[in-house]
């Protein structure tokens, strides 16, 4: 007796069809993996997205093979018990985590993604996400911060509707073979039609996935056509028995061969390759070389290793896996107290394992197997009526969760709408304390009109008012003075007394409250130079650059509103994490060669155009690099040298020292506690000597225009940075600043950019 017909009794044994191929759950496992993985450390396995092509090809071959064998054994296909069948095995599963996710965005989740987690997760109970997130154009590769908690549904959605059309097209087809063909080839006729119309289907949709992908890239992702092909592939392996190889070193080459294509897609794809396109041949072909290479004698074969313990494990809990990992992902980040360290995403992955076993045993089982279903067998319409009344539930859930947090959700939208467009007196940023600022004619303070110059003496005190300035901004600042009065241009004071109880935007709202225009951040393993213009376009107009990280970007809004009142041009360059540095970024990962590419395409950009009437840069500090350190003094080095690129050319640089950096999301103590509560040590913050600072210094002694702006001591006292200033919540996450903080800068930024505009004249 060989080991394939033992293999045969065993899993007959266990409840399992005898045409079960154990290595495809190996070949599951890979699939889920690359995805949970590609979602928890997206910059490491760059194309693990990947992993859903993978399902797409085992499912169109499993699933035209049962419908194949249906169609030998009986001459038709029973579309409502396929289709029940499909129900009992996919939707439980699918529900609970629906279920699930409804609850989250209500009890977890910031109020700001109550609209849309709630009409995704209605678009994923009646599958049809896919849809929905290509209307919205959804670009699936990007790392968005704004990703509902079900965004993953697109690919069920896709699989669902697949499962609809895919047996009725057959069943056509079958009947047209048997009608029209049997004549010139018999029973042959039914496969040959079967097979016309899958190899028709193929093509066609693979023509039109390259068009798409070329044309519009983020719909492409999502929408069913241009995704059939790749069924289509899984399904002429069912349909084509002479496909499947039967030498076993050929099928062992072909085996192993398949997974290093899917590997070597998933390691060096990455969000910019068309997708899926072309470049969805790879994976796909891979996964069918794989699923043809069953052979499982020896145990080095692909059959055997893919159907050893572990891979069939991950395999048997792919499904609840894959839907269970990214609701976790999206609400980690809003539990308080909770961070996405690594030791975090560990965790995270973990309690994802875990509840996967546990809805396979205990969800995804009990309703497949149970004896209702096996032993009475009742008619496929009491699946239906399960199915349509637990679709109902949900919607009722999601119904009342709306009804419950929607006038919540108007009316902190509506205050943050009308803060925005008519801030109050003395809001955010205006409530002082004033930067420090320092140029090559020395330190001072910054004032919304400009650098605070020497006025004649006080009579009572005999003090300048720059003196009176410098002594509210210094870290000995009393609580009072930190927290609203400081000293505007008529010496009168700024209190805020009406703000006292206020945060705008809410808590609920801070975490969305990001700049428009996100096209003009370039992310992730980009090193494409994309430039955003702004303002005015007349040829006279005072040109101004602004060029950093993602703390450049956040500062965007009041530089198109500074632009925009000031009949500037502007041009933003910008990528997140990589700072405007001449210091080669280590390491061999994509984004550290993206960064210095980046780096490069712009030190080419600014040698080429017209000289800037100034240059604006931002970027966050790194707590492990202070300006003591060897990487800070390395980091200062490059900050100098990368300015000097522009001011070479008589461009003034106008840069600031980093805001505080929190240890996490301050919206999640403010959604619980009082704003005097959610504080953080001005230590912990604030980097002890900012690389930035030590740059400008040394630049400014070398000869340079450089402008250095320090709000350090109106995010901070002495002691402690706080979350709301002046009735401002400050941050959207543990380092950015929220859309509405940063635009009360826009008086300080212009003043600062007017000054480094404005020649020196002589006294």
């Amino acid at each position: 007796m060989n080991s394939t017909t033992t293999r045969g009794e065993n899993v007959a044994k266990r409840g399992v069809p005898a045409h079960f191929l154990p290595h495809v759950q190996g070949l599951r496992a890979i699939a889920v993996l690359l995805v949970v993985i590609y979602h928890f450390e997206p910059g490491r396995l760059t194309g693990g997205y990947i992993g859903v092509d993978v399902f797409f090809v085992i499912s169109g071959f499993l699933i035209t093979q049962q419908l194949s064998r249906e169609l030998e054994r009986t001459d038709r296909i029973k579309l409502p018990s396929f289709w029940a069948k499909r129900v009992r095995r996919l939707l439980p599963a699918a529900l609970l985590v629906l279920a699930f996710s409804t609850v989250a965005t209500l009890t977890i989740m910031p109020l700001s993604a109550l609209a849309e987690n709630l009409k995704e997760i209605l678009a994923s109970t009646f599958y049809v996400e896919n849809w929905a997130l290509a209307a919205n154009s959804v670009d699936y590769l990007a790392a968005s911060g704004d990703a509902s908690l079900v965004q993953h549904y697109w690919s069920l959605s896709l699989e669902e509707q697949f499962y609809v059309v895919w047996p009725i097209l057959l069943l056509g087809a079958s009947f047209f073979g048997v009608k029209r063909l049997a004549a010139k080839y018999g029973d042959r006729g039914r496969w040959n039609a079967m097979i016309a119309l899958v190899v028709i289907a193929t093509v066609v949709s693979f023509v039109l996935s390259v068009i798409a992908t070329n044309n519009d890239p983020a719909s492409a992702y999502f929408v069913t056509y241009t995704r059939v092909w790749e069924f289509g592939v899984g399904a002429l392996l069912a349909l084509i028995p002479r496909l499947r190889p039967t030498r076993g070193w050929f099928v062992n080459v072909l085996g192993y061969a398949g997974v290093l294509a899917i590997l070597v897609a998933g390691f060096t794809y990455d969000r910019n390759t068309p997708f899926p396109g072309y470049a969805a041949l790879v994976p796909v072909l891979g996964t069918a070389a794989v699923i043809v290479s069953h052979r499982s004698e020896r145990w080095f074969d692909i059959g055997r290793v893919l159907s050893t313990r572990i891979p069939r494990f991950f395999g048997d809990i792919s499904y609840s896996l894959y839907l269970w990992h990214w609701p976790l992902i999206v609400i980690a980040p809003f539990i308080p107290g909770w961070g996405l360290s690594i030791y975090n995403r560990v965790i995270l992955f973990v309690v994802a394992v875990v509840l996967a076993w546990l809805t396979k045993k205990f969800v995804e089982d009990p309703t497949r197997q149970a004896t209702f279903w096996t032993v009475r067998r009742p008619r496929p319409r009491v699946t239906f009526a399960f199915m349509l009344a637990g679709m109902a539930v949900l919607t009722l859930l999601v119904s009342s969760v709306w009804v419950v947090q929607q006038p919540k959700y108007d009316a902190a939208a509506s205050q943050l709408a009308s803060t925005v467009a008519d801030p109050p007196a003395c809001f955010g940023a205006a409530t002082g304390p004033w930067p420090a600022v320092t140029t090559a004619a020395g330190t001072g303070v910054l004032g919304p009109s400009g650098i605070a110059g020497i006025a004649e003496p006080s009579p009572s005190t005999n003090t300048s008012k720059p003196q009176q300035n410098a002594a509210l901004a210094a870290p000995g600042a009393t609580p009072q003075q930190a927290a609203g009065a400081t000293v505007v241009d008529d010496g009168v004071a700024c209190p805020t007394p009406s703000l006292a109880d206020t945060i705008i935007p809410s808590p609920g709202f801070g975490n969305a409250d990001r700049p428009s225009n996100p096209e003009c951040l370039v992310t992730l393993n980009d090193s494409g130079l994309f430039a955003c213009h702004f303002g005015s376009t007349a040829v006279g107009a005072k040109r101004v650059a602004l060029i950093g990280d993602s703390h450049a970007y956040a500062l965007l809004a009041p530089f198109i509103q500074l632009a925009n009142d000031n009949g500037w041009a502007l041009t933003t360059y910008i990528k997140g994490g990589c700072p405007w540095n001449t210091e080669t970024m280590p390491g061999v990962d994509a984004f550290s060669r993206s960064c210095n590419a980046w780096r490069d395409n712009l030190t080419a950009e600014l040698a080429s155009v017209q000289p800037y009437d100034v240059v604006f840069t931002a970027a966050l500090a790194d707590a492990t690099a202070p300006g003591t350190s060897a990487d800070g003094k390395a980091l200062a080095a490059g900050f100098s040298g990368a300015w000097k690129e522009v001011t070479s050319k008589g461009t003034p640089v106008v840069t600031m020292v980093d805001n505080p950096a929190w240890a996490d999301d301050p919206n999640k103590c403010l959604r619980i506690s009082d704003a005097a509560d959610c504080t953080e040590p001005r230590a912990d913050g604030l980097v002890a000597d900012p690389p930035v600072a030590l740059a400008a210094q040394a630049s400014i002694a070398a000869g340079q225009n450089i402008t250095l702006l320090d709000f350090s001591n109106m995010f901070c006292t002495a002691t402690d940075c706080a979350a709301v200033i002046g009735g401002a919540n400050v941050y959207r996450d543990p380092d950015h600043l929220t859309n509405t903080f940063a635009t009360t800068l826009s008086p300080f930024l212009k003043a600062a950019l007017v000054g480094a505009m404005t020649p020196a004249t002589s006294p």
